[in-house]
């Protein structure tokens, strides 16, 4: 029996266009991929209740968290940092009963810079807790935690900055009327004035000041 063998070049190899059509095609394809990827990623942090979903409008920035900009924001997040690592958090127990807090290993499903956020956005528009579960898609029970959470976290650690004045200070600043009585005993009571009288006015009628220094007295 015979057998016809066609001829085949093994060693051949694709015309030059070919293989520039093929490498455009992998291109274009790669871009779209990207495109793709890029425009799934904006969709999901638009449907998302985050920091980063407003980060690029300091006006939403400051109506959701009362910070003057996202930056403001930011700066002080990097403060408060170092110290989420050691955050206390309040059990579902603790919610429920409202004693004092122990400690608790568990964490949300969102990052601590969220829960700040959700934190922020609680103070600054007073939402209910069901709405705030509903924007960060979390159960009304972990928002309520949280809140907790955050509220003894920043107590405790804005509450260990010192913002008073020291005692030196105080006194190099302290009215020559009030030099006697440092201690805050009622030094000057005053008559009572009704209706409307204006604040530039009632240093002047009261006494407390001479009309001399009273002239300079911006009302403030």
């Amino acid at each position: 029996m015979d057998v016809e063998y066609s001829d085949h070049d093994y060693c051949s190899t694709a015309e030059p266009a070919a293989l520039d059509l093929s490498l455009d095609h992998s291109k274009d394809l790669c871009a779209e991929i990207a495109m793709l990827r890029k425009q799934i990623e904006e969709i999901n942090l638009s449907s998302k209740f985050c920091l980063e979903r407003f980060a690029a409008s300091d006006d939403d920035i400051r109506f959701y968290t009362r910070f003057a900009t996202h930056a403001h924001f930011m700066a002080f997040w990097r403060q408060i940092e170092p110290a989420t690592s050691k955050i206390v958090r309040v059990s579902r127990a603790q919610t429920k009963a409202k004693t004092d807090e122990i400690p608790h290993p568990g964490a949300t499903s969102l990052p601590p810079i969220d829960e700040f956020f959700l934190f922020m956005t609680y103070l600054s528009l007073g939402l209910m807790q069901k709405d705030l579960a509903d924007r960060f898609r979390i159960h009304q029970s972990t928002v309520s935690r949280i809140i907790n959470t955050w509220a003894n976290f920043l107590y405790t650690v804005l509450g260990a900055v010192g913002i008073w004045l020291d005692e030196e200070t105080v006194k190099a600043n302290m009215p020559d009327v009030f030099q006697c009585y440092p201690h805050g005993v009622v030094t000057f009571v005053s008559s009572l004035y009704e209706g409307a009288i204006s604040d530039r006015e009632i240093p002047k009628q009261s006494g407390i000041v001479s009309s001399e220094t009273n002239n300079g007295y911006n009302g403030r």
